[in-house]
């Protein structure tokens, strides 16, 4: 089982446009409303795919309630925490080809004793648990450090911990020895402070976050596909998507596909991947299930060609 925490959970509105023209009135083509969140998406999309997850979340408001009530009508086992805060609502713009423009409110606070009831039901939860998953941005307040503290609490019981984030609390996880990174290209460029421009680049910051503490890593890449990086070497992968509708919660499917797995070797890295791609086809935050995922159409290179220049 595996347990995924999101402190900074948000309701999703995608609407879809022909274009996006700054100061018009634009009519929209269809519009859709889902649960959001990374953790969320992780546990969404291995729920779609039959694999046993549990989404702990703080919820706060009217917003909070929808966004619980939305996870358990999908079928998902989802402990919710009330806190005083308000839970945050996002918006997503999607134009033809898969172009998106985000606007994510920051989230509300959490007290240090709503952090306390959290990270209670974190550890009754994972328990049971061969991973925990700790995603998304900390909301206002919160040390950069918790996640840290995840990895640090669950590594003397030998329940792994994936860590996907970025910026100090990222730093700050990496330093305590998390078994699992998902960094995107953005993400793992500031915490190298230098361009990734090609994939050896992406290899080198890495390692140098794998030297930091990190075991493994796993590079989600966009139209460049994924990496990962761990004791094994290194493997690269591409599955291409003709059609994209939106990138939306692609990172997220990649690294739920990667756990199911077996988050080890060419045999997860392909099916993240298969996960990956499949919820860039699909509308809005939705996460993919069995009939949307396409397994032959990843591509693995065992021996990536590391003076490649990345397309994105």
């Amino acid at each position: 089982m595996i347990v995924t925490l999101t402190l900074n959970p948000s309701l999703d509105r995608t609407v879809e446009v022909d274009a996006l023209t700054r100061g018009a009135v634009i009519r929209t083509r269809s519009a859709r409303l889902d649960p959001g969140g990374k953790g969320v998406n992780v546990s969404r999309a291995l729920l779609a795919n039959g694999v046993a997850s549990t989404a702990v979340i703080p919820v706060g408001g009217p917003d909070g309630d929808q966004l619980h009530r939305m996870l358990l009508a999908e079928g998902l086992t989802a402990h919710a925490v009330p806190v005083a805060g308000r839970t945050r609502s996002n918006v997503t713009i999607a134009e033809p080809g898969g172009v998106v423009t985000k606007l994510n409110e920051p989230g509300g606070p959490l007290s240090r004793a709503e952090l306390d009831a959290v990270a209670e039901v974190v550890v009754t939860e994972a328990e049971r648990a061969s991973w925990v998953v700790a995603c998304g941005s900390l909301p206002p307040g919160v040390p950069d450090g918790l996640y840290a503290k995840l990895c640090r609490a669950f590594s003397p019981d030998g329940i792994r911990v994936a860590v996907d984030t970025s910026g100090p609390a990222l730093m700050a996880a990496v330093a305590a020895g998390p078994d699992l990174i998902k960094p995107n290209r953005e993400e793992l460029t500031e915490a190298v402070g230098r361009p990734l421009d090609r994939l050896s680049d992406v290899v080198e910051a890495a390692e140098k976050l794998r030297a930091l503490g990190a075991k493994a890593v796993l590079v989600s890449l966009g139209a460049d596909g994924a990496l990962l990086v761990d004791d094994d070497g290194v493997i690269a992968g591409t599955a291409p998507v003709h059609r994209p509708r939106g990138s939306v919660g692609a990172g997220d499917a990649l690294l739920a596909g990667f756990l199911s797995a077996g988050a080890r070797g060419p045999d997860a890295l392909a099916e993240g991947l298969a996960w990956g791609a499949a919820a860039v086809r699909l509308p809005a935050s939705r996460m993919p299930g069995p009939s949307d995922i396409k397994r032959d159409d990843v591509r693995l290179h065992p021996t990536p060609d590391l003076d490649r220049p990345l397309l994105t």
